[in-house]
């Protein structure tokens, strides 16, 4: 296990216990953390909540999501755009409007869980 450690680059362990070598053969990588953190980080604005928990109980166009949330329409797209590069949310065009909704992802779902414990509301669709 030690050399492991040596090869890694991770300096000698004052070996407690053999716990922290178990876990360290499984830490995520640095990838894996800068993705979960940009995820994280999806979810640290207020009025991307907001609209995420909309979006997780139906299927909204950008006018109707702004005049939901008290904001323009553009400032509802931008938040859309990031929410959709992160594989929160997905997009269908019916006739001029783009829908909006939930991805179908495991991200979207832990997402979903999350966003209706904080606000304290169970999803009237689904057994989350």
């Amino acid at each position: 296990m030690e050399n492991d450690l040596k090869k890694k680059n991770i300096p000698a362990l004052h070996n407690h216990s053999t716990a922290l070598e178990e876990l360290l053969e499984k830490l995520p990588g640095e990838a894996a953390g800068m993705k979960a953190a940009e995820l994280f980080s999806f979810l640290s604005d207020s009025t991307r909540l907001r609209i995420l928990w909309l979006l997780c109980h139906s299927e909204e166009c950008v006018t109707d999501i702004a005049a939901a949330v008290f904001m323009s329409p553009p400032a509802v797209s931008h938040h859309l755009r990031l929410m959709k590069q992160a594989g929160l949310i997905k997009a269908r065009r019916e006739g001029k409007e783009m829908l909006y909704t939930l991805e179908k992802t495991k991200e979207a779902s832990l997402v979903h869980k999350m966003v209706d414990d904080v606000f304290d509301m169970q999803c009237p669709e689904c057994s989350i």
